[in-house]
């Protein structure tokens, strides 16, 4: 959530980072809203103080004062109670806009659409090619066992799997592996509720703009679709100490996806799920812009060292305004190379966030002049399964229909080198 006060002064910058991310909201409304609610705050406070000097002045009066002054604070106190009245539809529609008021992307975030407008700024590895006809990560992890999707289907519905034998045993090298891998890096691991209040996914930012893509529950809770959503939520309402910052978690939870608006896209294979697992860099730093671009910097690139690390392909690109949501600066995309369908599939977003979801879930700070101030939040996708299966088993297929088991994942496959 943006500051009004941000809002009213940059209300040109505000507006056209709107434009940017494809936001259509009504600024003069809002503003409208909050001179209102401003002037009835103000009348409200001036006469709570005319009630408190009153109330004052009954304790020291006479009898025959105090009963005038008693009448006197009644009248007040039923003033105050029609302008608080007055003020709770104005308070309600206020929220409901500054709620929707987006984000101002960084100046570097190029204009698009949608993911389409994408720019590409880096490449890394050799787009992989056979000399032999390659088949689909659903044909070879059927073939060897890998993935049940019959049965899946029949128990889940549409987009259920099993992920069986060395399907299931090779996503828990990727998790060893990857807890391995970022602890080195400093992060603490997590594994966080996945049941989280409304509020956390306000906090957020994926309410109410995601709400059709969210499982609810019949008690109005929610089931996350990222560990980000519990990690924000862990210290909300604190004041930290500056001395403790960067904070950096590794959560890592399953994470549930209604795929709503999806229809017809990605319908075999494991692309497209509703449930899955993630661990996910989440971290909390100083109010500096410079700090949260070299921690946004730092984070894209330790899942690219993943990436790396196991030798698949990728490219990654920065997002359009377009393409970001509604309270991000800016993102960054990591797509792998699916030789299947001779392109890039996105597994990693990186975003930073300034003070956007700190003042939403009231995460503040106490430097070292004793000020208080909201910190800010970053987080990036360290490893999604099972889409990751998808690119490592395509690109490593074999023309004996085996596939090879990257390096860094043996010692967590018992030192198996090969599937099938």
């Amino acid at each position: 959530m943006l500051d009004i006060k941000f809002i009213r002064e940059n209300l040109d910058i505000v507006k056209a980072g709107a434009i940017k991310k494809n936001t259509v909201l009504d600024f003069d409304r809002l503003i409208a809203l909050d001179d209102e609610r401003k002037s009835l705050q103000q009348e409200i406070d001036q006469k709570r103080t005319i009630q408190n000097e009153a109330s004052k002045q009954i304790a020291q009066a006479s009898e025959e004062e105090r009963v005038g002054l008693i009448q006197n604070v009644s009248t007040v106190k039923e003033e105050i109670q029609k302008l608080e009245e007055q003020l709770k539809p104005i308070m309600s529609e206020w929220k409901a806009l500054m709620l929707q008021v987006p984000n101002v992307p960084d100046p570097s975030v190029p204009d698009g659409k949608d993911d389409a407008d994408n720019v590409q700024i880096k490449t890394w590895g050799e787009q992989t090619e056979f000399a032999f006809e390659p088949i689909s990560h659903v044909d070879l992890m059927t073939k060897h066992d890998m993935v049940d999707f019959e049965r899946g289907s029949k128990v889940h519905g549409f987009r259920g799997y099993y992920l069986m034998g060395d399907g299931a045993r090779l996503s828990w090298a990727i998790w060893n592996y990857a807890n391995q891998f970022f602890q080195a890096k400093g992060f603490i691991p997590v594994i966080p509720p996945v049941i989280v209040r409304k509020e956390n996914l306000y906090g957020t930012g994926h309410l109410p703009n995601e709400a059709e893509d969210v499982y609810q529950t019949q008690d109005e809770d929610y089931l996350t679709g990222t560990s980000e959503v519990p990690m924000m939520g862990y210290h909300r309402d604190e004041v930290l100490k500056n001395s403790k910052l960067p904070l950096k978690y590794l959560g890592f939870s399953p994470c549930y996806r209604r795929e709503a608006g999806s229809y017809g896209k990605d319908t075999k294979g494991l692309i497209r799920v509703h449930e899955f697992y993630k661990l996910e860099q989440v971290m909390l730093c100083e109010a500096s812009h410079a700090e949260s671009v070299k921690y946004h910097e730092w984070i894209n690139r330790n899942t690219e060292e993943f990436i790396e690390s196991l030798g698949i392909p990728y490219q990654t690109v920065l997002n359009c305004g377009g393409d970001l949501g509604q309270g991000q600066v800016k993102k960054y995309d990591i797509e792998l190379w699916v030789p299947g369908e001779k392109k890039y599939r996105e597994i990693s977003s990186a975003s930073y966030f300034h003070d956007f979801q700190t003042r939403r879930f009231n995460i503040r700070y106490k430097d070292e002049e004793g000020k208080v101030a909201y910190a800010h939040s970053l987080n990036c996708t360290a490893i999604p399964t099972p889409r990751i299966l998808v690119s490592l088993i395509e690109n490593f297929q074999q023309a004996d229909g085996r596939i090879l088991i990257p390096e860094a994942l043996r010692p967590f496959m018992g030192g198996q080198d090969f599937i099938g």
